[in-house]
């Protein structure tokens, strides 16, 4: 197989897991989970089969500071910074061009910086047989997360035809990416089967995805070979910036993905979890008997089905079922579970007072 590169994109604000989640620090740099940011967990997994060299990161220029900080075992050219956020398919199309520079057939894996997984060993089998695919069939590969409730916060992938043949885990043409369904869209989707959780992850030979690219995107390769073109010389990072800050902002999906014909899938059996609001936190953590979990010091009195944070000193909960508490700082967010996804109106309301120094 040829060589083995991963992108890791970084660029994200996580605004939902505010107030831990700061534009100096989002929530790809918490640790969430023990004492590794979701950042360094996903780069130690990368790690046991990809070299530090090999590892690319795509993040924001505010972010610069803390990625260094968090990043010191991978090499600083490896850090590359968007002048502004512009999706996934610029994202990910600006570090196949870095990479191709070295390595052209190499084979890229491209995962988000703040996921939950587990079962390590797993993951890597999942994430090898899909670069087999993508150096075989010269193939843009997805992992498929299987299905366990009836998701409507996921894009799903239908797959088509099987063609595991002798290998230990499943793998399909693809039929179609479809967007976030309605409950009864979704449970149908179970109920007939060969529909998958989108993860956004991919494995695609560099080649390959850049000649989709070209295809598919053709105004966005030719600012992203302008860009290229002056990689390395004094003037890159006025490149960059001009260049960049004019594309087309665009999803890998619906750029690449919904378009192209060379698209399988591998089927992911390990734990995941998106970890996309703090009610996704309380429901990867561990419960005590009356279903109340957090980090930090806490007292639940006559509490169940809770979650609270506490960043330094105590927090007492009492009387309340089904609540999220945060305490960060100069912050403190007090929300029913149910309301999780509403943060982000948090944020907007903040910005429109301007009151920046709680952002």
């Amino acid at each position: 197989m040829n060589k083995l590169y991963t992108l890791i994109m970084a660029g994200g604000s996580g605004t939902r897991f505010w107030p831990r989640s700061k534009t100096a620090k989002p929530k790809q740099y918490l640790n969430i989970f023990g004492d590794d940011s979701l950042l360094q967990s996903t780069i130690k997994r990368f790690s046991t089969f990809t070299e530090a060299e090999n590892i690319y990161i795509v993040s924001g220029k505010s972010q610069a500071t803390v990625l260094e900080e968090q990043t010191p075992m991978l090499p600083k050219n490896n850090l590359i910074y968007e002048p502004v956020g512009k999706n996934t398919l610029p994202c990910i199309g600006l570090a196949a061009m870095f990479a191709e520079k070295e390595n052209a057939d190499g084979i890229m894996v491209v995962s988000p910086s703040d996921h939950l997984i587990e079962n390590d060993e797993l993951f890597k089998d999942t994430v090898l047989a899909a670069a087999k695919i993508a150096d075989e069939k010269d193939g843009i590969v997805t992992i498929g997360i299987t299905p366990t409730y009836p998701a409507t916060g996921y894009g799903y992938v239908q797959t088509a035809e099987n063609i595991t043949g002798s290998e230990k885990i499943n793998q399909f043409k693809v039929e179609r990416f479809v967007e976030k369904p309605n409950e009864s869209t979704a449970t149908e989707y179970l109920k007939q089967g060969g529909f998958y959780w989108n993860s956004g992850l991919f494995v695609f030979k560099i080649s390959v995805f850049l000649d989709a690219v070209k295809e598919f995107a053709p105004e966005l390769y030719a600012d992203l070979r302008k860009i290229q073109a002056d990689l390395g010389n004094p003037s890159f990072g006025q490149t960059l910036d001009t260049i960049y800050r004019a594309v087309e902002s665009i999803s890998v999906d619906y750029g690449i993905m919904e378009h192209a014909k060379n698209i399988y899938l591998v089927e992911g059996n390990f734990h995941w979890n998106d970890l996309g609001s703090w009610e996704s936190v309380y429901l990867a953590d561990e419960k005590d008997k009356n279903g109340n979990a957090g980090s930090g010091e806490s007292i639940f009195l006559d509490t169940k089905n809770s979650y609270v944070y506490s960043e330094k000193g105590l927090v007492a909960v009492v009387g309340l079922e089904d609540v999220i508490v945060v305490q960060d700082g100069n912050t403190t967010l007090v929300c029913k579970r149910e309301n999780a996804e509403d943060i982000r109106k948090i944020i907007d309301q903040l910005k429109s007072e301007n009151k920046n120094q709680y952002l």
